[in-house]
């Protein structure tokens, strides 16, 4: 007989059990940690070690054995250190598409003590170089693209250079990765705590420069360790997933979205690396390339944003391709449109639907969903396992009883310690040890949580969080623009689209080609609005003077308005 969510989240961390949780202090805060947990990052990629010659990464025609990448990872921690001279807590900025290099300059860097700075790929020249800036990175490891974009901050600011897969001459004191990586080194090994510093991940920022979230060992170890313990509470409760007919395969996974993610670091790439799991790495998103690397490499989890679970089961050539071989189709980032949990359902012989809630501040992990509970409560995304615990407040920070809304908030060492050289951001989202998601939501009585609203300003497009407040502000550097308000649109694949209302200055007028074409190189593409409303009238306010960007995206949706369209 089945056991309540409760009853399993209390088996599965009993005493005894490899998931038991301990009383603890981190950092100042009483929580619970798992008493099993690896006590650092470099243990668990020492542990790869023991997989040997099993198949880790394959990309694009390249295999890599789990000892092939880790003879790498000795390499590169041995330059780092003993010619980069990288010391413990220096920043190492990694900024790449998802190649194998990326994978192991995540596993030198962390393993020697300093800290993986994750840049994102699509940053335009100003953002990129904020980021290293901000960061104060020592060492930037890039491809031919991102050198192209963040070379001349690295020569203003000394910062060494390694230059991975580009066949052009590089500028002296600019490395090249084939030739200068010491294969055969050892590791120099580190002295590490559970909660120094691992990871910087940037997030939008709402006052138009992004944020640095920082995560210690603890939390990433805490994170991967919460998602492996999630697997035994869905047993144990009676979360029925889909009957597999056909012979039993090993897991592994397809990496469809960025490393530089949370989604593609943490529960994708991290879970492999750690567990000993393929994990088959595409070049660009294309839903028929990815159907034909499933049946390739005989994938069975697929986790992305719900626009390529979209793209995968309406993909015209779905049917071409054997996807018997995947249990799982889902991830998060974005909200999931409920017509897509039956489709899923439906279309994937052997695979179920699945969900999760996370964000970059939880290192990924928080509520998740699959199978049967995901059929039944298409629109939650799911129930928290512990150590990790979910609260509704009001705007007086109280907690809100079951079935009242209000803003969601958790708890547990998986979160952030905060954000990089901002205290004042910090200060603002963590709270006594809680983080306040900006979500808005309610719990029902079965403790599944329901995402309804966002309190903060921010666009979700196919799991890129976009910010209002940083769009508008590059909008307002055009001289025709007097007002600009940022909002999003439905879109049926994409989750939401960026759309932008637009008052000129007086006797001025802008085109949305003009706009369009003043954004390029200005802010990255996807946070370019696709959508321009142009009005010949102040912008609708509120009495307290903001936008009322809810009324100009719901007369969008009625028709009432209707943008020019890029």
């Amino acid at each position: 007989m089945a056991l309540s969510w409760t009853e399993a989240n209390a088996a599965v961390t009993a005493p005894g059990q490899i998931f038991e949780l301990i009383d603890a202090e981190v950092m100042g805060v009483k929580t619970q940690i798992f008493k099993n947990a690896p006590p650092h990052l470099g243990l668990v990629f020492a542990g790869a070690r023991g997989h040997g010659d099993k198949t880790f990464l394959v990309y694009e025609g390249e295999t890599w054995s789990f000892a092939k990448t880790m003879d790498h990872v000795d390499a590169l921690a041995a330059l780092l250190v003993n010619t980069y001279k990288v010391k413990k807590g220096d920043r190492v900025a990694v900024a790449m598409r998802n190649y194998p290099e990326w994978v192991i300059s995540f596993a030198a860097i962390i393993s020697t003590g300093a800290v993986n700075v994750s840049m994102n790929s699509w940053w335009t020249e100003d953002e990129m170089n904020f980021a290293l800036e901000d960061s104060g990175a020592t060492v930037y490891i890039c491809d031919q693209e991102r050198y192209d974009v963040g070379a001349a901050t690295c020569a203003k600011h000394g910062i060494k250079v390694l230059a991975v897969r580009t066949d052009k001459p590089m500028p002296a004191g600019v490395d090249k990765w084939e030739e200068v990586l010491p294969l055969g080194a050892a590791h120099p090994g580190a002295e590490i705590n559970p909660d120094d510093d691992a990871t910087i991940l940037y997030t939008s920022g709402t006052t138009g420069r992004p944020k640095g979230a920082v995560s210690t060992h603890r939390a990433i170890v805490s994170s991967l360790m919460g998602f492996s313990s999630r697997n035994s509470v869905l047993t144990l409760s009676g979360t029925k997933l889909k009957e597999v007919t056909g012979p039993e395969i090993p897991t592994s996974f397809i990496l469809i979205v960025p490393l530089f993610h949370v989604t593609g670091c943490v529960p994708v790439m991290m879970s492999c690396f750690i567990a000993g799991l393929k994990l088959a790495i595409m070049y660009k998103w294309d839903a028929e390339k990815a159907l034909e690397m499933i049946e390739r490499e005989q994938i069975t989890n697929f986790v992305g944003v719900p626009t390529q679970s979209w793209d995968l089961v309406n993909s015209p050539a779905f049917d071409k391709y054997d996807t018997s071989s995947l249990r799982a189709v889902g991830g998060g980032g974005a909200p999931s449109p409920t017509s897509l949990v039956g489709k899923v359902n439906d279309k994937v012989k052997n695979g179920s639907p699945q969900l999760g809630y996370g964000m970059t501040e939880t290192n990924a992990f928080g509520p998740g969903i699959t199978g049967s509970d995901y059929l039944a409560h298409p629109t939650s995304t799911g129930r928290a396992v512990l150590p990790m615990r979910v609260e509704i407040r009001d705007e007086e920070l109280n907690p809100l009883p079951v079935g009242k809304s209000g803003e969601i908030w958790f708890f547990g060492p998986m979160l952030i310690r905060g954000y990089w050289n901002r205290p004042d951001a910090t200060k603002e989202t963590i709270v006594d040890g809680w983080l306040r998601s900006g979500d808005l939501g309610r719990l029902d009585e079965d403790g599944f949580v329901y995402v309804e609203d966002r309190v903060k300003d921010m666009i979700l497009r196919a799991g890129e969080n976009i910010y209002g407040a940083e769009v508008e502000s590059a909008i307002y550097e055009h001289p025709a623009i007097h007002e600009a308000a940022v909002f999003g649109v439905p879109h049926e694949r994409l989750g939401e689209e960026v759309a932008v209302a637009i008052y000129p200055n007086d006797n001025t007028t802008i085109t949305a080609a003009e706009l369009w074409a003043f954004l390029d190189n200005k802010i990255a593409k996807f946070k370019i609005p696709t959508q321009v409303l142009i009005i010949n009238e102040p912008l609708p306010r509120n009495a307290a003077g903001k936008f009322l960007k809810r009324d100009l995206q719901q007369q969008i949706v009625k028709g009432t308005l209707v943008p020019t369209k890029r």
